[in-house]
């Protein structure tokens, strides 16, 4: 099996995965959210909203390249539900690759990933750039999985890199921020990317990293809790808040429930987290 230091290997067809989403919002006075919880490769003709168990319309947008697309509900007061399920297809495999245009953007420091705070602090831990890409990547994947601990609420919405390295834990959004901020600071395109992940648990919408190495996207997740090659991409963007799940635009909606589901239907590959992969 090849390693982060070598080229990927070609890739195997994917079997099927079974993912979802079930969402309860109390609604208290007239609201717009915008969702990002379709599968990319998804149509998603079965996402579907209702508001004490009347129908509501779901209105799609589309944003550019690389930011993908999101789904409007606005509604007035009262239960809203929200229903997502399909078979798709996991996104190992094609590479994706990078254009001129994203990879300026992906260099630059963003909300969450400060990369220019982060410049002199990456100098002194890894491989310098003439060091190979994939050696590189790995070393910061490798430090970002030792030096910090998966705690469930540990980190609020307003930490970002800066303060997870500083305490020491997180969760995934947090891990992949590091990641991407280191990347981004050794001078390789980052992005962060928000997934379905089975095997994952607890299950939960899960976010992993994408560095560029010759041109190509490559997914690395630091906290290693669920194989890449199973993972369905839903979104993509600079950090978390390109690709929160859920935002409430206007008016006040409380959450009442989350259920997500991501099952892989021929069974869980194995990954041992040194294998290059890519997610379509």
């Amino acid at each position: 099996m090849p390693s982060l230091t070598d080229s990927p290997a070609a890739p195997a067809p994917s079997p099927s995965a079974t993912v979802g989403a079930h969402v309860v919002f109390d609604v208290r006075e007239p609201s717009l959210l915008a969702l990002q919880v379709v599968a990319a490769n998804d149509d998603g003709a079965s996402l579907r909203a209702t508001l004490d168990g009347t129908p509501v319309e779901v209105r799609e947008v589309r944003g550019p390249a690389p930011f993908t697309r999101q789904h409007l509900v606005e509604c007035g007061p009262g239960t809203l539900e929200i229903a997502y399920d399909a078979t798709v297809q996991p996104g190992s495999g094609a590479a994706s690759t990078v254009d001129e245009a994203e990879r300026i953007l992906m260099l630059r420091p963003s909300r969450y990933c400060p990369a220019d705070r982060f410049t002199g602090y990456g100098a002194t831990r890894f491989p310098g750039p003439d060091a190979p890409a994939l050696e590189r990547l790995r070393a910061i994947t490798d430090h970002v999985h030792d030096n910090l601990q998966y705690v469930s609420g540990s980190t609020g919405p307003t930490d970002d890199a800066v303060d997870v390295l500083l305490a020491g834990q997180g969760v995934c959004r947090d891990y992949a921020h590091l990641v991407v901020t280191l990347a981004r600071a050794a001078g390789m395109a980052a992005r962060l990317v928000a997934v379905y992940a089975p095997g994952l648990f607890p299950m939960d919408f899960h976010a992993v990293a994408e560095v560029e190495v010759d041109g190509v996207w490559h997914v690395v997740d630091a906290t290693r809790l669920a194989p890449r090659e199973s993972l369905v991409r839903i979104c993509t963007g600079r950090d978390a808040a390109d690709t929160a799940w859920c935002t409430t635009l206007t008016g006040v909606a409380d959450l009442r429930d989350v259920v997500v589901t991501a099952v892989a239907d021929q069974g869980l590959p194995t990954d041992d987290g040194d294998t290059a992969t890519t997610l379509s």
